[in-house]
């Protein structure tokens, strides 16, 4: 649940920081001009050139302020979901590689996912293990070519997978990847 706040967050910072940079960049650019009218006998208009007005200067002032800010909290809340939690510090002065966490993270889902298809009808764990197989990610088309299943089966007991929380289907191009939850 905290990863989809975090999610929510950055979407909306990332929103405001490019509607900031548009406006920003739109003032900038296209200043407005001033033009000049004389009455009278030899009356004349002229323009006088680009001048910014109190509004256009307050606008320009307030989109810099919020794309520094929005870019500065994005910079900030990437580094600090990179950031290492206490028991990685510790795996990481025990010498360990980051290749070697991973690999020992992925031993510890393969093995909560095989612990799942004890639980599972016999379609569901056929496709489970599919995609199990395959390190937790596989296309979908593959996962009927590799079942010899009909494409409204492997949907279906997809669908049954997806509702149970045990895998997620991405769309990806023309077909879906699905990956193990």
């Amino acid at each position: 649940m905290v990863l989809r706040v975090l999610q929510n967050t950055r979407l909306v910072t990332a929103t405001v920081l490019v509607a900031s940079t548009v406006v920003l960049a739109g003032q900038i650019l296209n200043p407005p001009r001033i033009v000049v009218a004389a009455s009278g006998a030899g009356a004349d208009v002229t323009a006088v050139g680009s001048y910014f007005t109190y509004r256009e200067i307050g606008v320009v002032a307030v989109a810099a302020c919020l794309c520094g800010a929005s870019a500065a909290v994005l910079l900030l809340q990437h580094r600090s979901s990179s950031a290492p939690d206490p028991g990685q510090s510790r795996a990481l002065t025990d010498g360990r590689s980051t290749l070697q966490r991973s690999d020992d993270l992925l031993e510890a889902r393969r093995r909560e996912w095989e612990e799942t298809t004890d639980e599972l009808a016999d379609t569901e764990r056929v496709i489970y293990e599919t995609v199990l197989d395959a390190d937790g990610v596989r296309a979908q088309r593959e996962i009927v070519e590799e079942t010899d299943l009909s494409k409204a089966t492997v949907s279906r007991t997809l669908d049954t997978l997806e509702s149970k929380g045990l895998v997620e289907r991405k769309r990806r191009g023309t077909g879906n990847v699905v990956m193990l939850l």
